[in-house]
């Protein structure tokens, strides 16, 4: 479709679909630069499959405890000084929640979603 087509489309009224939060099954990971002003950070993006949907789709985002509250974060890909996943860092507490030690060895895993404070799927890890 054009550009100039685009600009005569009018809003629809189709709601867009949601997926419930049910164990998906991690397929794969990748990562995702992200740009934040002049900084840019990288982002861990899994790519996993839900039941109820026939295309996979990518979840980067996790909601877990952090002192005493639940708190949603993005999956950021962060080291500490000796080159290994940051402790204390949303993924590394996705990691332990799943039982894993690595990025590679979560691949295979079914896990928990939930849905986030903007209607999005998240996994949880609480």
């Amino acid at each position: 479709m054009e550009d100039q087509e685009k600009l005569k489309i009018g809003i629809g009224n189709i709601e867009a679909e949601k997926l419930e939060a049910k164990p998906v099954s991690i397929v794969s990971t990748n990562f995702r630069n992200v740009q934040f002003g002049n900084k840019e950070s990288e982002k861990v993006v899994f790519v996993v499959k839900h039941p109820d949907k026939e295309e996979t789709i990518e979840i980067s985002s996790v909601k877990h405890e952090v002192i005493n509250n639940l708190k949603e974060s993005g999956v950021w890909f962060s080291t500490d000084k000796k080159g290994n996943i940051q402790k204390g860092s949303a993924l590394a507490g996705l990691l332990k929640y799943w039982n894993v030690l690595t990025l590679e060895a979560a691949v295979g895993k079914e896990v928990p979603t939930i849905i986030d404070s903007k209607g999005y799927l998240c996994f949880k890890a609480y």
